[in-house]
């Protein structure tokens, strides 16, 4: 069996080719912005926000110009913790907007209204149980029976007038 050279983490191998693919810059920007509030803190975190980075500058958003003003006088100690974030000089200067500030809560996922919800028919139940039975693992099963028995059953279709003649 030949020897093999030293692993490599899957990690190493990503930046590596990331930074040939000059795609370094658009994954550190990626990152800021998901990590923002924890980065630089609640009170800056929630009136502004990372646009994007270009030419090793990055563009950022204040809600007005008290912040504006603020920031510019918290350029350095910003650069100098989110360079350590991205593990490089990548950053040499911040550019600061005013600007509308996106929303960064993640919108809350559409549930079913209560008087939406209908019973299954008999045959349903049937078709149901046969598919959770099929399902190995004890948890996924239990999953699945909980989420079909929320899922509203289809409208009955629209009964046709008999008045019309088509």
């Amino acid at each position: 069996m030949a020897a093999s050279g030293p692993l490599v983490s899957f990690g190493t191998i990503l930046s590596s080719v990331a930074k040939q693919l000059g795609l370094e810059q658009r994954l550190v920007e990626l990152r800021i912005q998901q990590q923002w509030p924890a980065l630089v803190g609640e009170p800056i975190g929630s009136h502004t926000w990372p646009t994007q980075i270009r030419f090793h500058k990055l563009y950022l958003l204040v809600e007005n110009s008290v912040w504006l003003q603020q920031l510019t006088f918290l350029k350095p100690a910003l650069l100098a913790k989110l360079n350590a974030e991205a593990g490089s000089e990548l950053l040499t200067d911040i550019v600061l907007r005013v600007g509308e500030i996106p929303s960064q809560k993640p919108e809350p996922a559409p549930t079913t209204p209560a008087h939406q919800k209908t019973g299954a028919s008999d045959k349903e139940l049937a078709e149901f149980a046969s598919h959770a039975s099929a399902i190995q693992d004890p948890g996924i099963r239990q999953r699945f029976r909980e989420v079909i028995s929320n899922y509203p059953s289809p409208p009955p279709p629209p009964e046709e007038d008999p008045s019309h003649v088509p």
